[in-house]
């Protein structure tokens, strides 16, 4: 017999539990053999061109503490502005990082090159940026957000994503600042869920 269509209901969404770092990182659950490293541990070699940074930081919930079983990835074009797979982009760079934040800070770290300028549809270049995607328990559907470097002002105020941020006030929230520690440059870009601080994510 044929269900009534008013007994039918969508299924609801699942959030990203703890089983998605088993999946995603198994190394780093003590699971080894499926993988010799973790996909998207390591997004640079020796020979990669570009400055070194690091990109770190924390994500906070509404109440402002740090999420510590959240998982994160990134994408970026390299120090010329290419993604990998384009032609002209450098080989030995990965552009995919994922990592998880720390069990016990909730920090998370990415070692990579700062990235070149990039096009954008209408022939206009955006300013150097990284691409985030956030997971984690209680978030339904991943979270995606981007990063801009606090020492390229001049790029960001004519970037074309950051023009589009009505209120902007806001904009400060995708903007990662520079600090130089042990002679590496450092940017830090805490992710705020909710809250007065809340980050911009878009709708992608």
């Amino acid at each position: 017999m044929v269900q009534a269509l008013e007994r039918l209901k969508e299924t609801p969404s699942q959030t990203a539990g703890p089983y998605v770092h088993i999946g995603a990182l198994p190394n780093l659950c003590g699971i080894k053999g499926v993988y010799e490293e973790d996909l998207g541990r390591t997004l640079v070699g020796p020979n990669t061109l570009g400055r070194r940074v690091v990109l770190t930081g924390r994500i906070f919930d509404g109440t402002g503490t740090p999420l510590r079983d959240a998982m994160v990835e990134i994408w970026q074009a390299d120090a010329s502005g290419r993604f990998p797979g384009r032609e002209g982009a450098d080989p030995t760079f990965a552009g995919f990082g994922r990592c998880a934040t720390d069990g016990q800070t909730g920090i998370y770290r990415f070692e990579t090159v700062k990235p070149g300028r990039v096009p954008f549809g209408d022939g206009r270049m955006m300013a150097p940026h990284v691409t985030f995607w956030i997971v984690a328990r209680g978030i339904n559907i991943g979270l995606h957000t981007r990063a801009y470097f606090g020492d390229e002002e001049a790029a960001n105020a004519e970037d074309p994503v950051l023009a589009r941020v009505e209120l902007k006030s806001r904009v400060q929230s995708l903007i990662a600042p520079r600090s130089n520690s042990e002679g590496t440059h450092t940017y830090l870009f805490d992710i705020h869920l909710q809250g007065d601080k809340e980050t911009v994510f878009f709708d992608v």
